[in-house]
């Protein structure tokens, strides 16, 4: 937290919160993998079948503007345009009878998919952006 000269309080969003379950599967991956000082890169893209889906991938470091999140001494790294969608998201990793699978809560988000991997989020005047077809099919 930051106090400016007119004694406001300035409150920073954190980029994207992380639960241990996801530092721990990520972790492991990362050494099944054996690329131990790579990141784990997440991101938005359009498409899926709400509008906006959500990606990650693993990657040697961040490029020019890239957010970077350090948690544990796992790195995720975040595009300033992904970054947009997903400031204040929590990514958890969820393990059921189903399958298990990373989640991400989106604070940004007014609607998401039943799998849960797209979103479709609120335009400049409030309505809802136009998004696919509205059933998981991917």
């Amino acid at each position: 937290m930051a106090v400016d000269t007119f004694n406001t309080v300035l409150v920073d969003t954190p980029v994207m919160t992380v639960t241990s379950a996801a530092v721990n599967v990520i972790r492991t991956l990362l050494e099944q993998r054996q690329i131990p000082n790579h990141a784990l890169r997440v991101f938005v893209s359009g498409g899926g079948c709400s509008g906006m889906q959500y990606g990650m991938a693993f990657e040697e470091g961040a490029r020019d503007f890239d957010k970077t999140v350090e948690i544990d001494g796992v790195r995720l790294i975040v595009d300033p345009t992904s970054l947009m969608y997903l400031q204040g998201a929590t990514i958890d990793f969820v393990d059921s009878l189903m399958g298990g699978g990373f989640r991400i809560e989106n604070p940004n988000a007014v609607s998401s998919c039943g799998c849960g991997s797209s979103f479709k989020t609120a335009n400049d005047s409030g309505e809802e952006s136009s998004g696919g077809c509205g059933s998981c099919s991917h």
